[in-house]
């Protein structure tokens, strides 16, 4: 029987839940990296033992962690062999913290500063890795989106990393932080081989290349923002998520700042389907592994007030590709619960009958082993859960 491996990233570290086909019995192992916040973490779909972890802090900066176990042990691959991990202080040495943005004249005219908040144009500063996207086709090659916003890639298992300077190009200087900073948190890697990748940036918006990254254009056609100087304008929106089905990959779902939107031309034009929505704000949206136009969003009140609305947590679903809703209830709190559901926290997997997880700001991760239908606890006491990834394996 196929099993399932839960990767959650959490304000205070790593966990990891693991549980048969079934989904219904559940062990947890962690934390791992206590204390540090894990932006993200993400298995190979190549290699399921090989997981790459986003390892942050404030005080000591960015570490990427690497696992070849499965889980079981971590090392840190800028770090070569048999080399301490800490200073003689006893502080990380973040040896993998090699997030240079690339100023080179050889990738075009160098790009040194970004719109700030009051307009004004401010320095390119590295803070985290926000996002990690292990290559469909080799194990050692890895997306990274980061804060300040850029990519980057490794080919080495992340030891070392590059960035795809072409996408800042694509009118970089006008990109401006949102309320949680400038961050590239969405990746979508198009089917093997494609060159085709989407991502998503709060708050400048979602962008394609169709050249492996060479070159970006931006895709915000048909978004509409109200609070920015130019509801309509090319750059500037605050997309929370993309996702899609890799045998559609014209067809991608987003859930912005506010609005569900699709795309069935590659993201060339957007079209709202935010249909029969209680409230059209959110962070989150996935699609169903077997049916491509099956997809889900958790609904949060407001852009002030980031909890459920009444108090209710609900996962939507719509089965017709947006417009139509239904609310799935059985098995969450329908009263009293205002947590939140952050943009890396959803996640499905590709056995026989789908399932669905999520993880919450309230410490809580749920699992929906029938595509939606009820809903069960796999957890219930974390901390604040930033992120959730599901591995099936064999």
């Amino acid at each position: 029987m196929s099993s399932v491996r839960v990767l959650v990233g959490t304000r205070k570290g790593a966990f990891i839940a693991t549980s048969d086909g079934k989904r219904q019995k559940w062990n947890i192992s962690g934390p791992f990296f206590a204390g540090w916040e894990i932006y993200h973490m993400k298995g190979s779909p190549i290699d399921p033992n090989r997981i790459y972890v986003s390892q942050t802090s404030s005080w000591f900066g960015q570490i990427i962690q690497r696992s070849d176990d499965g889980g079981k042990t971590w090392h840190q691959p800028g770090t070569p062999p048999g080399e301490s991990k800490t200073t003689p202080e006893g502080m990380p040495r973040s040896e993998s913290n090699k997030f240079v943005y690339d100023t080179s004249p050889e990738t075009g005219k160098p790009l040194t500063t970004h719109q700030w908040y009051d307009g004004t144009q401010h320095p390119w500063e590295f803070k985290r890795v926000w996002h990690l996207e292990p290559s469909l086709t080799d194990p050692d090659t890895v997306y990274a989106g980061v804060e300040d916003a850029a990519m980057f890639r490794t080919n080495d298992g992340g030891k070392n990393w590059r960035e795809l300077a072409g996408l800042r190009a694509a009118h970089g200087d006008k990109w401006m932080p949102g309320a949680g900073g400038l961050g590239l948190h969405t990746i979508l890697l198009g089917p093997k081989n494609s060159g085709r990748i989407y991502i998503a940036i709060s708050a400048a918006g979602a962008f394609r290349t169709d050249d492996d990254g060479k070159t970006w254009k931006p895709i915000n056609r048909g978004l509409r923002s109200q609070y920015i100087p130019d509801p309509n304008a090319e750059i500037g929106h605050c997309v929370h998520r993309l996702a899609y089905h890799p045998s559609r990959p014209n067809t991608v779902f987003m859930q912005k700042h506010w609005d569900v939107l699709r795309t069935d031309d590659a993201g060339e034009n957007w079209s709202e389907v935010s249909g029969n929505l209680p409230t059209d704000f959110g962070f989150v949206v996935d699609v169903n592994t077997h049916e491509p136009e099956t997809i889900y969003v958790v609904p949060i009140k407001s852009d002030s007030e980031h909890f459920p609305l009444e108090g209710k947590l609900r996962v939507f679903r719509s089965k017709t590709g947006g417009n139509e809703w239904e609310p799935l209830t059985k098995g969450l709190p329908q009263e009293n619960c205002f947590v939140n559901v952050l943009r890396d926290a959803m996640s499905v997997d590709s056995l026989d009958t789908c399932g669905i997880y999520f993880g919450t700001t309230g410490g809580q991760v749920y699992v929906s082993p029938d595509s939606g239908d009820s809903w069960m606890s796999i957890a219930e006491h974390l901390p604040a859960v930033l992120s959730v990834e599901v591995q099936t394996l064999a």
